[in-house]
């Protein structure tokens, strides 16, 4: 493996280390009532705990209700300098409660968090705390840049593996592969912790100065996206060393697993996102969703693959890269296309909503691009195919032709990025009974 790829891992492993240098100030070890929790008595009070003595001030605590409503009073320190109290307006009606606190620590850090709890009903997840807005637009390019990460990384593992399997690869398209997995490794790690910390930073309502020293647990701890979060940053981790071990060692072998690992990771997307959460959600969505985004992303990142790695420096494999990639790639297409079908159909539930909801309105978009790309691929595949089996060999257009190809393909992981940060529109209630609506 090459010094300045050793380095470039390196560096990727000291940027996931530095989040953890904030956390010598106080942190919340106890509340109640609890982080998340349900009580079905309304709670006189608020009292929080930290595992080291703070400094509370009256606006220490604040407690809105749904509607944003303030419930508290002002907070004040307890007998043990740990505690932090306040007091709610007696008779709290049944409904679900944001917590937003922040003290000074010993350290002089100010500390800051946010969670919810509920009387008499299930409290939501800290990410749908009153004032938290939902993603941005900045959580579109994070969440696409994610998706072009996992694409480079799947793509050049996944041509290596299965479109080139059994082909001994000269080095230069050795090297090129590696760069490009490590470059999608390193990304995916990155922009996830990104992903996690806009959310964070939505969730608390907080600038970024402050939430490096904010008390995230709640998040990672009590919602899926945070589990999710926290099990792909370590499984990509572990994707990393593999990686790493087999250019190291020159063990081929150990791509396999770092390969089926990332597949692996890539499901904690769809753990979290609409096809686990919605209310008509099952297994079956979240395979569907799995099984989507993997294929997307391994025929757009093996398009990018071919173009970069293997086309510009081994002419004599282009066409066996070509041939390979192209049974790839049928099988993913129309893995992509069933999945998505079962995904749209579930996600509208009128057809209306097609061109009425927004969720649909981008959905159209992004079927748009799907088409221009199967044009494309269908073009690549019935004319230029049969061509390279008769030995002919591709140039410089054919390169062109399957750059722009895999330039769709990043646009709609773009609109998949889009797509996925959108609110799908709800189920239509259910049909009156003709006896309800006769009052009878």
């Amino acid at each position: 493996m090459s010094r300045g790829l050793s380095l470039v891992l390196a560096a990727a492993v000291a940027a996931l280390a530095l989040p953890t240098a904030a956390s010598a100030h106080a942190t919340l070890s106890a509340a109640t009532p609890g982080v998340q929790g349900r009580v079905e008595t309304p709670p006189r009070s608020i009292m929080l705990r930290f595992d080291q003595v703070v400094t509370a001030t009256p606006t220490s605590i604040v407690v809105r209700t749904a509607t944003g409503r303030v419930v508290s009073g002002p907070a004040r320190s307890g007998r043990d300098r740990r505690l932090v109290i306040a007091q709610l307006r007696p008779g709290l009606p049944r409904g679900a409660y944001t917590v937003r606190w922040h003290e000074l620590s010993a350290d002089g850090h100010v500390s800051a968090g946010v969670f919810t709890f509920g009387v008499g009903v299930a409290a939501p997840p800290p990410t749908e705390a009153y004032g938290a807005n939902g993603p941005s637009i900045s959580d579109d390019l994070v969440r696409w840049g994610l998706f072009v990460s996992l694409a480079f990384l799947l793509g050049a593992l996944g041509l290596r593996l299965l479109a080139l399997r059994g082909v001994a690869l000269p080095s230069r398209v050795r090297r090129r592969l590696e760069l490009m997995s490590a470059l999608g490794v390193i990304l995916t790690l990155e922009l996830g912790i990104a992903g996690f910390i806009l959310r964070a930073e939505d969730a608390l309502q907080l600038p970024f100065s402050r939430l490096l020293y904010s008390d995230l647990s709640p998040i990672a701890e009590s919602t899926r996206f945070g589990q999710a979060f926290v099990v792909m940053t370590l499984g990509f981790a572990v994707v990393a060393a593999l990686l790493f071990l087999a250019w190291l060692t020159d063990r081929d072998w150990l791509l396999w697993p770092a390969f089926v690992t990332a597949l692996a990771m890539a499901g904690g997307l769809s753990l979290s996102g609409h096809s686990a959460v919605e209310p008509n959600s099952s297994w079956l969505s979240q395979l569907a969703d799995w099984v989507h985004l993997c294929a997307a992303a391994l025929w757009a990142g093996g398009l990018v693959a071919v173009v970069v790695c293997v086309w510009p420096v081994a002419a004599d494999l282009r066409r066996r890269t070509f041939l390979g990639f192209s049974r790839l790639a049928t099988v993913l297409i129309g893995l992509l296309l069933v999945a998505g079908l079962y995904l749209s159909l579930l996600r509208l539930p009128e057809l209306a909503d097609l061109w009425e909801a927004s969720y649909g309105r981008v959905l159209l978009v992004k079927l748009a691009l799907v088409s221009i790309a199967l044009t494309w691929g269908a073009a690549h595949h019935f004319l230029v195919r049969p061509r390279l089996e008769r030995g002919e060999t591709g140039g410089g257009r054919l390169r062109r032709s399957l750059l722009g190809e895999s330039l769709v393909g990043m646009a709609v992981l773009l609109a998949a990025a889009v797509l996925v940060n959108s609110a799908p529109p709800p189920e239509p209630a259910p049909a009156r009974t003709g006896a309800a609506s006769t009052g009878r």
